[in-house]
């Protein structure tokens, strides 16, 4: 991806602590950017959001690669929040939305995207009961994993409203997947359920 802005984005990545333990350009390129893209032929309408954005990515490259869509960069940590509002400046269709995943379900996030993404946020069933209560019936949720237990994200899909998980591989890539899951009705009242609950708690 060739675009200045991107370079902008992952310089200041870089050279704010805490965002990444990547030191290397090139790396944090493949990491934060390359990577990042294996789902952009996926989202199929929007808006999007980007569960645990942290420093912005997969959010941002995809905001890139996808001009078309409407991206949310949802994070519950203030000083992340801050870094992303002055990065989201370069890119008109990014916004930034600071709350936890719970708290942003519980109010105008609930069935309100297209599409939610997490990147090494959680383990995907932790990850689809905060990911799939934002998604609106008719959309995707999908996860960047690395070995994943799909009879687990079947049983959690099923409970809040989503349909069958389907593992795409990543082209060239031993280890790493795209779990997604359609949402096929709108999430049960009592998910997600309060802060806390679906990392101490999983459902699966």
């Amino acid at each position: 991806m060739n675009d200045a802005r991107v370079d902008r984005w992952l310089a200041a990545l870089l050279e704010t602590p805490g965002l990444t333990a990547i030191a290397d350009l090139a790396e944090a390129r493949r990491v934060h950017v390359d990577d990042s893209l294996d789902a952009a032929t996926l989202l199929v309408r929007g808006p999007v959001v980007d569960v645990g954005s942290g420093g912005g990515s997969p959010g941002i490259p995809l905001a890139v690669a996808r001009p078309d869509l409407d991206f949310d960069l949802l994070d519950s940590n203030g000083r992340k929040c801050d870094f992303l509002r002055r990065v989201a400046c370069d890119f008109p269709n990014v916004s930034v939305v600071c709350a936890r995943a719970e708290e942003h379900a519980r109010g105008r996030g609930r069935d309100a995207y297209g599409a939610a993404l997490a990147r090494a946020l959680a383990p995907p069933p932790v990850a689809l009961e905060w990911c799939l209560p934002l998604v609106a019936p008719g959309g995707l949720a999908i996860i960047y994993a690395g070995e994943l237990d799909a009879e687990s994200a079947r049983s959690v899909a099923a409970k809040i409203g989503g349909g069958a998980p389907e593992i795409v591989r990543v082209a060239g890539a031993r280890r790493r997947h795209l779990l997604v899951v359609p949402k096929l009705e709108p999430t049960p009242d009592e998910f997600p359920r309060r802060l806390g609950m679906a990392r101490k708690r999983p459902l699966a």
